[in-house]
């Protein structure tokens, strides 16, 4: 691993190269945690899945006892200090908990909103004496915890939100009015985390309420799409007393507190929607094996092993750049925490440094997931559109997804802002970079042979494609000025550009990775194969929303330069493609199973 001192910040995989031995691959999981994540799958797959049925229907008290079962096996507590009742693991391996818990449909929904939304609010801002209180109780999942921020009139921009507290006079109470709602585990939550404006406040203030005060009124059970089992209610409080004392953190730090928490909440739905992509798949290959259409299973057609291909190419990258980003995070945790800092504010800075990877990753899970239930419907065919099957109950409850957690628009503009944002803090250098791609662009072409080393050739395509992002985005930031913020176009194309080129080339490092660990590629053809056919699409996709981005843009001779640079910077060498995804498709049909 690289001196913490030189340790990449978040963002800065746009401008520095990162090497294999640097990133963490999911091959490196210690058998400890290999157990925490077998332990975490039977529990779904004994306890979970044969209740789908009862679950959907929101049977009385279900969802509550299979979290006390979870919180007894400690699941619920993973990311809970010791001291507190958890089990005090690191940032990753609860990242490979909520992996696991990811195939639970509804339920994984309700565990996740608990662990994460639910409780870490006050274990990471709470006073000790909150965290005394609380903590415990949510760690072994005895009290459920829910988050109440979205409301009627506020939902992305969540600081504009119209619940009002005020101190009585007596200073003991704060008394709450207001409405909030699709507030996920609203119909059981014993503990509800407010967020409110005290008197006339600008900023929002965040109060630990107890579910069961009196004054909290509750509508009935959303009717929603999907997550049908999971509890999604509309909460009302009047004149509801809360304890001066349970204030969380400061007054007007609740936006604060929102910010950091999603933060978290983003990275961790990329955990999740692996999970539930990994299930899916795996499912489709199940179906295709026993599928039989014109006297032969489904799976010797290359029509149903593209989807199957293709679908495994998107997980394994989509998991690729979800634990590069990982354990990015619980460096910066650790390095944190070397320097004196406590825990709890270790774990929300780390988090926070990585802010634009985690909205990355959100967006990528989530449409990563939907490109694979999808392809499920396709190949389970008439059966896929029943609701007898798993692959349209998984459909369904994939599409809230890429609303959640913000959505995967604002994701994707926060991504761009952010990382704009730490260049102009100085927290990063993107005008050096840009500056040369800029000079680069009026040079001599380099017509240097590819490297005849099959990871040189595939970085130096990363090297290349960074370059082109660096031009739109520098090209934009110096046409458009304090406008670029309001081009909400071409910052969802920088983003998408981004999130892709970061994903090839921690596919590009994973495998690399591998290779070194085993001296030669004998043993990674599916591996290469997927790098391959993954780094060769999506410097398609690349190319292209670059290229929309500069036309909406730029003009002339400029405009001229900058589309040949494009292509310049966006090419790699013809592949058969075909040819690859049919590797890929019949290692998953021999292991009837997503095995990678």
């Amino acid at each position: 691993m690289s001196d913490q001192n030189d340790a990449i910040r978040g963002g800065e995989f746009l401008i520095r190269p990162t090497e294999a031995s640097d990133i963490f691959i999911p091959e490196e999981w210690t058998e400890e945690q290999l157990m925490m994540k077998q332990m975490t799958l039977d529990f779904v797959a004994q306890r979970i899945i044969p209740q789908l049925e009862q679950i959907e229907n929101q049977q009385e008290g279900l969802v509550p006892s299979l979290m006390e079962e979870a919180g007894e096996l400690g699941l619920v507590g993973s990311s809970v200090p010791e001291a507190y009742g958890g089990l005090g693991l690191d940032f990753k391996t609860t990242m490979l908990i909520t992996e696991a818990i990811g195939g639970a449909h509804s339920f994984s929904v309700s565990f996740s909103a608990h662990t994460g939304i639910g409780t870490l609010p006050i274990l990471y801002y709470g006073n000790e004496e909150q965290k005394q209180k609380w903590i415990p109780g949510l760690a072994s999942g005895k009290l459920k915890g829910c988050y109440c921020l979205t409301e009627p009139s506020a939902g992305s921009d969540a600081n504009s939100g119209k619940t009002k507290a005020h101190l009585t006079d007596d200073g003991k109470h704060y008394v709450i009015n207001g409405q909030k709602m699709w507030i996920t585990n609203g119909g059981f939550a014993d503990v509800m985390i407010v967020f409110a404006k005290i008197d006339d406040d600008e900023d929002l203030t965040a109060f630990i309420v107890d579910g069961h005060a009196e004054g909290i009124t509750k509508n009935p059970e959303e009717k929603k799409m999907g997550i049908k089992g999971s509890s999604t209610r509309q909460i009302f409080f009047n004149d509801v007393h809360v304890p001066a004392e349970n204030l969380l953190y400061k007054r007007e730090q609740g936006f604060k507190i929102a910010v950091n928490i999603l933060n978290i909440g983003r990275i961790k739905l990329g955990g999740a929607v692996l999970g539930a992509a990994k299930d899916a798949s795996t499912e489709s290959i199940h179906f295709a094996n026993e599928r039989e259409q014109f006297g032969r299973p489904i799976s010797k057609y290359g029509a149903i092993r593209y989807k199957l291909a293709e679908g495994a190419i998107r997980l394994y990258t989509l998991e690729s750049a979800l634990y590069r980003a990982t354990q990015n995070i619980d460096d910066a945790i650790a390095a944190l925490k070397s320097d004196g800092m406590e825990h709890g504010e270790a774990t929300l800075k780390g988090i926070a440094d990585f802010a634009p990877e985690c909205a990355m990753m959100k967006v990528l899970g989530s449409e990563v997931l939907d490109f694979v239930v999808d392809e499920a419907v396709q190949i389970h065919g008439g059966m896929g559109y029943s609701a007898e099957t798993r692959a349209e109950l998984a459909y369904r409850d994939a599409r809230i997804n890429r609303i959640f957690e913000g959505t995967n628009e604002i994701n994707r503009m926060l991504t761009v802002d952010m990382i704009l944002k730490k260049a102009m803090k100085g927290e990063m250098d993107l005008m050096t970079p840009a500056m040369a791609v800029a000079n680069e662009l009026t040079g001599v072409p380099d017509f240097t042979s590819p490297s005849s080393d099959p990871f040189e050739r595939q970085l130096s395509y990363v090297a290349n494609m960074k370059k082109a992002i660096l031009m739109v985005a520098g090209s934009a930031a110096q046409k458009l000025m304090m406008s670029l913020g309001k081009e909400q176009e071409i910052l969802m194309n920088i983003a998408d550009m981004a999130i892709w080129l970061y994903t090839i080339e921690s596919t590009v490092l994973r495998v690399q990775k591998l290779a070194q660990q085993a001296g030669n590629t004998d043993e990674l053809s599916i591996q290469m194969a997927i790098m391959q056919v993954y780094t060769y699409e999506a410097s398609e996709w690349i190319h292209s929303a670059g290229k929309e981005a500069l036309l909406s843009f730029a003009e002339g001779d400029e405009l001229k330069m900058m589309v040949m640079g494009m292509k310049r910077f966006c090419k790699t060498e013809d592949f058969n493609t075909k040819a690859a995804r049919q590797l890929i498709a019949q290692h998953l049909i021999e292991k009837n199973a997503y095995a990678l």
